[in-house]
């Protein structure tokens, strides 16, 4: 019996591009008719058949949204959940989370398994594996099969499709400028490897925010972290660099941390090396979640609006379902970031 062969593997091994298997596969006049013989040969010598993501969907409707996020236990998603499920059942609609855990191939199979007649379309946020890879075949190939889907906070401008983000290079330059203004003068950044959407806005946003106060910007005072340290195992790890950081700069009475996390572990570790919050570190986290309510001391946030932009997601993607469009028309929903004033900041 021979092994079921995927459009990657197609692409592959014939060297041309997933898009250009997917158009061949469906004879599109885009493909010469010769790479359209050779595409089709080698999926019927193999025989490939399509995955079942939104073939049996076009005249039958579940009234189910697949969810899809990089972490379950994470403040900002769970929010996110709640919006989307608020409208979603006001219209309806039921939902089914499937979860990435960061992950590239669990990302897909959940898409796989979620879109086997299950449901009618995808709100999703990316993993961080995809973003890495930049593999977003499984976002386009779904999509030209007649599923829609909603990307939000982690997108990519490779997929058209409907987004609902915040601005995050305006938030990272809100929140450091409203440092300044309290009088920093010394700014670090805590923030993501520049693989990941947000945080590279982030600390773009930061970069901006000083050259526009004319404060020169330091190498060493950006602190990009390994992601493998966000979780629990590995949060002595995160504490020692952050403890490298604030050693290795011994003025630095500012901190812009690009996730709840990493501003909450600062703070953790600059009462370790005996230094007090806010009078001599002044601290703002992104992301306004339940650790930074109950903080000691409580923590100065960027509000994403997040239970905002699961509403705004649902209402892009049901009204995409229910209202037939002749054009493939995208939108990108913007949410308005504000500054969430505590007791880390003066």
């Amino acid at each position: 019996m021979k092994r079921k062969v995927t459009l990657k593997q197609i692409a592959r091994e014939l060297d041309v591009s997933i898009s250009t298997v997917s158009k061949a596969l469906r004879n599109s006049k885009e493909i010469s008719e010769d790479t359209r013989e050779k595409v089709q040969a080698f999926a019927k010598l193999y025989n490939y058949r399509p995955n079942n993501i939104a073939l049996s969907l076009k005249n039958r409707k579940t009234k189910t949204i697949g969810i899809i996020i990089p972490e379950i236990v994470h403040h900002f998603f769970s929010k996110v959940i709640r919006g989307i499920e608020l409208v979603a059942n006001k219209r309806g609609y039921n939902v089914i989370v499937g979860l990435s855990n960061e992950s590239f191939s669990k990302e897909v199979i959940n898409m796989e398994m979620l879109a086997n007649g299950s449901i009618d379309g995808f709100i999703l946020s990316i993993s961080k594996e995809t973003l890495l890879q930049q593999d977003y075949h499984h976002f386009t190939e779904t999509i030209s099969q007649g599923m829609p889907i909603v990307m939000f906070d982690r997108v990519v401008n490779e997929v058209l499709c409907d987004k609902v983000i915040v601005d995050d290079l305006k938030g990272s330059k809100k929140a450091v400028n409203t440092l300044i203004e309290k009088g920093c003068k010394t700014i670090a950044i805590i923030t993501t490897k520049d693989y990941v959407s947000v945080g590279k806005l982030r600390t773009q946003g930061y970069l901006e925010a000083l050259n526009e106060n004319d404060i020169k910007a330091l190498g060493s005072l950006i602190l990009k972290v390994d992601d493998k340290l966000v979780s629990e195992d590995h949060l002595d790890v995160l504490e020692k660099d952050i403890e490298t950081l604030f050693e290795s700069n011994k003025d630095i009475d500012g901190i812009f941390a690009v996730n709840e996390l990493y501003a909450i572990t600062a703070m953790k570790v600059a009462r370790k090396l005996g230094l007090n919050i806010p009078e001599d570190v002044q601290v703002i986290g992104f992301t306004d979640g339940v650790l930074s309510k109950h903080a000691t001391p409580s923590l100065t946030t960027v509000s994403q609006h997040a239970q905002q932009m699961g509403e705004q997601s649902a209402e892009l993607l049901i009204n995409n379902l229910e209202i037939e469009e002749d054009e493939d028309y995208y939108q990108t929903v913007v949410i308005e970031t504000e500054i969430i004033e505590r007791e880390s900041t003066k």
